[in-house]
């Protein structure tokens, strides 16, 4: 065999060989004719045959893919000739082409050291299909998860709580626009910022520890406070949830707070309201007993001023006014205590508030000194609310007398009456309902109150002034009569910067007004009436009975329930009857009414008591007149005359 027919038996192998190979090969030599190829290059490029021979032109292959538009629009010539002057440069190349069927070819080409070069052809049309698959299963991916996060945002930012995720720093990672805004930040701003600089240095060293707890692992909860900018407190209430993978390594943790400013709001009203309630429960009980002895003092000093008159003790009087004086101050201070326990206020009408006012600047001008300034602003002269005048002249005193107290080296006291109209939130603040109010706003620039001090404000017998000079039952005293009404309190206070405290009543129409106000006629004595007495205590008993006959009746007196419904019963000449309610070990008051009713349904009768609790609040069911202990003849006489009236 000759070198020529070894040579040529070794290409025929060599070309078997890259027939079987899966990707379509060329070389083409020096002079861009071809050497080598494989079948797979035909059969993927759908060349003909015909040109698969040694000695075939790179321009025939090129005129075929010309022809079949491969190359775009354009002079076929022009096409490949262009082609072919870059081929001759005989630079690497590597680049995809999409075959009008829509095939992609990658074709990859190196030169050859003599000439030439040696090309590559791997049908990629399947990878590109799944590449392209791929990419349109992520974006769709992404698309879904950007939904899911939108999705998230608008959830967590919906939720009547405070959602966060911190990670490792500790840094924010998300935020919901409720945590971002109680920070007075925006989601934006928050995201990828350490949580001191977030929340601020001092705060943060003091949850800081609760952070690094559920950074290691475990949850946690706790509460803090914080100013917010217009300066108001408010509370917070956190949970922080560690983010844990399965071999127990943290990622992070899931912050979800409360805003707990309103419960805390409504648990020191509930504490408050728990101690107004047994306060009232302890006064109601004392002020039975301390009304009787009041009455006994006061009655006796009363019918020893009616023998005072008489020549031969001239001074008398003078020894018994300040006993009456001082008995009067402690009857005063048991109603005011028992007006701060009861829940309810007797003597109520429609009053116009500018009035009311003007009898304030009368009633505390001589007690400020020189030193203290004095101003009324009266916004609405034709506010009305429905108050015992008497009581909101007390409350209003009390008011300024304290501005006074608090401004010792001088200052500016003001009252102010103003129509508000409040909203469900304002109200739910104020812990009203919702409507029309008379506010009544004093003002004070003295020392003000530290934020402990505000809280026990109301509270009964706390005080701030030295012991003795101060019953510590003026503000509550305010707070009960204002709750009574239907309205409430509020002060604003801060030390060295004066207080500030507003009495919210209700308000009426100016139409509710009923009569002027002018004083009632003076009651009319008895003729010799014959009055059935009933009370336990013996010595009260003795005071009401001399009281009566001073008054021109006729008493007949019993200490014991059961005697006065045999009485009544037997006696037919007696024509009213005044009885205790509390007859400890006895048929109460209201029960003796009941039964004389049934014996006698025409009789009248009226209550007396020293307990305005309970009881009390009965009798007035009947239309029965309670008289409360202890009072003055002229009480008695006005109570005696509204039951025996034809």
């Amino acid at each position: 065999m000759s070198s020529g027919d070894l040579f040529r038996d070794r290409l025929d192998l060599l070309q078997a060989a890259l027939d079987h190979i899966n990707q379509g090969f060329s070389v083409f030599d020096g002079d861009l004719r071809l050497v080598a190829w494989n079948r797979q290059l035909f059969e993927m490029l759908d060349f003909p045959f015909h040109l698969a021979k040694r000695g075939t032109h790179l321009a025939a292959f090129l005129e075929v893919n010309a022809a079949r538009g491969e190359y775009g629009e354009g002079d076929v010539a022009e096409l490949v000739a262009r082609r072919v002057e870059r081929a001759r440069l005989f630079e690497p190349h590597n680049f995809e082409r999409i075959r009008p069927d829509g095939q992609v070819v990658l074709v990859t080409g190196a030169p050859l050291p003599e000439g030439g070069f040696v090309t590559t052809y791997t049908d990629v049309t399947r990878e590109r299909e799944h590449q392209a698959s791929l990419e349109r299963t992520v974006e769709e991916r992404t698309r879904q998860l950007r939904q899911s996060e939108d999705w998230l945002r608008l959830v967590t930012d919906n939720v009547p709580a405070l959602v966060a995720y911190l990670g490792p720093g500790p840094v924010f990672r998300f935020a919901n626009r409720r945590y971002a805004k109680w920070f007075d930040q925006t989601v934006e701003s928050m995201i990828g910022k350490r949580a001191e600089d977030v929340i601020g240095p001092e705060l943060y060293r003091e949850i800081a520890p609760h952070i690094e707890k559920a950074f290691r692992g475990h949850a946690v909860s706790y509460e803090y406070s914080r100013a917010r900018a217009d300066g108001r407190l408010v509370h917070m209430r956190s949970t922080l949830i560690p983010d844990r993978t399965l071999d127990g390594r943290t990622l992070g943790c899931f912050v979800l707070s409360l805003d707990a400013t309103d419960q805390k709001r409504s648990e020191t009203a509930l504490a408050h309201a728990q101690r107004m309630e047994a306060v009232g429960q302890l006064t109601g009980g004392l002020a039975h007993d301390f009304n009787n002895l009041l009455t006994i003092i006061i009655g006796n000093v009363l019918a020893l001023r009616r023998r005072a008159d008489a020549p031969a003790m001239p001074d008398l009087a003078a020894h018994l006014d300040p006993i009456l004086h001082a008995a009067q101050r402690g009857a005063d201070l048991t109603r005011r205590l028992l007006a701060f326990a009861r829940g309810d206020a007797p003597n109520t009408r429609p009053v116009r508030l500018s009035g009311v006012i003007a009898n304030i600047e009368g009633l505390v001008a001589g007690s400020l000194p020189s030193a203290i300034s004095w101003s009324t602003a009266i916004g609405d002269d034709n506010l009305v609310a429905e108050v015992d005048p008497a009581e909101l002249e007390n409350a209003l005193v009390n008011l300024v007398l304290n501005a006074r107290d608090a401004m010792p080296d001088g200052g500016r006291v003001s009252l102010s009456l103003t129509r508000l109209q409040l909203s469900d939130t304002q109200a739910d603040r104020l812990g009203v309902e919702p409507g029309a109010y008379a506010q009544i706003l004093v003002g004070d620039t003295g020392t003000g109150m530290s934020e402990d001090v505000r809280r026990q404000a109301f509270d009964p017998f706390f005080s701030t002034k030295p012991f003795g000079t101060g019953s510590g039952l003026g503000l509550p005293t305010v707070y009960g009569f204002a709750r009574r009404t239907g309205g409430n309190v509020a002060i604003d206070s801060q030390p060295g910067r004066g207080t500030d405290i507003r009495i919210l009543l209700p308000a009426l129409s100016g139409a509710d007004m009923q009569g002027d106000g002018a004083d009632e006629p003076h009651a009319a004595e008895g003729n010799g009436e014959l009055v059935l007495l009933v009370d336990d205590d013996e010595a009260v008993a003795n005071v009401v009975r001399d009281q009566l006959c001073a008054l021109g009746y006729t008493v007949l007196v019993t200490t014991e329930a059961r005697d006065a419904i045999d009485l009544v019963r037997d006696v037919p000449d007696i024509r009213a009857v005044l009885s205790d309610i509390v007859m400890p070990g006895q048929v109460n008051g209201l029960a003796l009414v009941e039964e004389l009713r049934r014996i006698r349904p025409g009789l009248p009768m009226a209550l007396m008591t020293g307990y305005r609790e309970g009881p009390a609040k009965e009798a007035t069911r009947p239309a029965c007149p309670v008289l409360p202990k202890p009072f003055t003849s002229s009480m008695l006489a006005k109570t005696m005359s509204e039951i025996l009236a034809p």
